[in-house]
């Protein structure tokens, strides 16, 4: 049989104008600005107008660990979405917006695929409005005032060998991880060595996405550590008096921005940060207008339960005030064989020996949600053709035991008629699913005790293996006073250890921080894990091989 391609779906869509999407949210003319006929920004300032109005009800979609063989945790938000637009509900979808470096890389996009998708799908991977690279400009301003104070005397001090803020660039580029740059003699600067993160990892996007209107923005902008002084002092933002030239570049890229799904449900796709190297959420103002102005939201978390919704549920729900309904998690029968030992290349042969050894890793998501979060959960089989009934009843029987429900999904081909099971699930969660939710961890313990309660509650280790300079670190950190902080695990999405190759459910390891550091502003301290990097390198065969764009302008091969 031959599928259509997501763009080729995508292309095909008779999409709404932006202002008649808008309208079914409530909106007017007046509250949105127009980035062409289907996307639109929203004023922030509408949160100030709807804060007393209740809010709606907000469900979660989370994944098993990602493979090769791919999950579909966004078309399977977006398919929810459609399907409880379907059965009478007032929706809103709250996605991430994808980055440049996965688009030209290797993962691909992040507007869903099939016919649950959001559109203009090639407006959305490729540049957008403009937020990342705003994003970028305001983290590059600030690096540029902290080598140029270096350059006019250093009043404040700062020692050159002890800057912490990186330059950044929404690209995977590894030739720019490690540089030395002012060479060239006393006009250019002064050298020091120096190194780029992917916009995404950028402190600023975690603000960005953190934030709660622009004054709480400018806040965590000036509370940036930038580096040190000779004697050991923090220099922040706010002491080079970088804040709010860098809140006027991000003043309008703060704005939610609004698109559609393919059936017309309203989208907010604003913010982006990576979920292995960062909070994995869209923005909390996209999340808090959709949740005012619809009766149910459905928002999904990067990766797994391990890192995406650890963070939501640890880091953006403490700092919004807000917390999950429902909870949906996202597996394949052909993800849980890889998990079991199969090939990518074996994938569509029946093996429900592999499956049940895949099945674990299901289950411990499962159990992170359900028992360490405690929120009411179901599973959603995303399947493929080449399922057979016998392995996904093999997973029914196993989520059954574990007393979860599983339910097929089938958004991918059907688009929202193969998400009404599913939404009827959900809709029967939050009227009686038990919701005792609750973080996984108490602020008020160590930094070292909150990374060793989540290795050993969420990915299920044995313990933690500090690194001589992470000790160091942290202890430094609680020094300055911020003990108290939750922390953002950097950590592989592949596996629920920090060995990508450790597949299923592991047992008997230890996860190894070789250090931490701190993100002031946004509010986290990051603990830097295994092999994981801020900056990504393109594959052998990157994904940008294959893109073109012809004579109309119209593009090809982006999926």
């Amino acid at each position: 049989m031959n599928y259509k391609s997501d763009i080729e779906i995508a292309q095909e869509a008779q999409p709404e104008h932006i202002r008649d999407i808008a309208g079914k949210l409530g909106l007017t003319e007046d509250d949105i600005e127009y980035y062409g006929k289907y996307k639109a920004k929203v004023d922030y300032n509408l949160l100030k107008k709807y804060g007393d109005k209740k809010d709606g009800k907000l469900v979660l979609t989370t994944a098993i660990n990602p493979t090769p063989a791919g999950e579909g945790k966004t078309t399977t938000t977006v398919g929810l979405g459609d399907a409880l637009k379907k059965l009478g509900k007032k929706v809103a979808i709250a996605l991430r917006e994808p980055s440049l470096g996965p688009v030209f890389g290797i993962k691909g996009g992040a507007a869903g695929g099939g016919y649950a998708q959001v559109i203009p799908m090639e407006d959305i991977n490729l540049h957008f409005t403009g937020d990342f690279h705003a994003i970028g400009a305001a983290n590059n301003l600030l690096a540029a005032m902290i080598d140029n104070h270096i350059y006019q005397g250093n009043q404040l001090g700062i020692d050159p060998r002890r800057i912490t803020w990186k330059r950044c660039v929404d690209m995977n580029d590894r030739q720019l991880r490690f540089i030395v740059d002012g060479l060239g003699g006393k006009a250019n600067g002064t050298p020091r060595e120096d190194g780029y993160d992917i916009t995404v990892a950028s402190e600023v996007m975690a603000i960005f996405c953190l934030a709660k209107d622009l004054e709480d923005l400018k806040n965590r902008l000036a509370r940036i550590i930038v580096g040190y002084t000779c004697d050991g002092k923090p220099v922040t933002a706010g002491d080079l008096k970088a804040q709010g030239a860098m809140a006027a570049l991000l003043k309008d890229a703060l704005k939610p921005n609004l698109v559609q799904t393919l059936e017309g449900t309203p989208a907010f796709v604003h913010g982006g940060p990576f979920a292995n190297i960062a909070h994995g959420c869209n923005s909390i103002m996209a999340t808090k207008m959709a949740l005012k102005l619809a009766d149910y939201v459905v928002t999904e978390a990067g990766f797994g339960a391990d890192l995406g919704a650890e963070k939501f549920l640890d880091i953006k729900c403490r700092a919004a005030g807000i917390k999950p309904d429902a909870v949906v998690i996202v597996a394949t029968v052909r993800a849980l064989k890889y998990n079991g030992g199969v090939k990518k290349e074996d994938l569509n042969v029946e093996n429900l020996e592999a499956l049940k050894k895949g099945v674990p890793n299901l289950l411990k998501h499962v159990e992170n949600i359900t028992v360490k979060f405690g929120l009411p959960a179901v599973v959603a089989i995303n399947r493929f053709p080449m399922d057979t009934e016998k392995e996904l009843k093999l997973i029914e029987e196993e989520c059954g035991r574990y007393g979860v429900k599983s339910v097929l999904s089938e958004v991918w081909a059907k688009g929202r008629d193969g998400g009404i099971e599913l939404a009827k699930e959900v809709l029967r969660l939050i009227d009686e699913g038990e919701n005792k939710y609750k973080p996984v961890y108490n602020l008020k313990i160590g930094i070292a005790e909150k990374i060793e309660t989540i290795a050993r509650e969420i990915y299920g280790a044995d313990g933690v293996e500090f690194a001589p300079a992470a000790m160091k670190e942290i202890r430094n950190l609680e020094n300055l006073g911020f003990k108290n902080l939750p922390v953002c695990i950097a950590k592989t999405q592949y596996s629920l250890s920090d060995d990508p190759s450790k597949l299923g459910r592991p047992t008997g390891f230890k996860i190894n921080v070789r250090n931490v550091k701190l993100s002031a502003g946004a509010g986290f301290v990051v603990a830097l894990t295994g092999e994981i990097m801020t900056m990504p390198g393109l594959p052998k065969k990157p994904a940008a091989e294959n893109i073109d764009v012809d004579a109309n302008g119209r593009i090809t091969g982006l999926f």
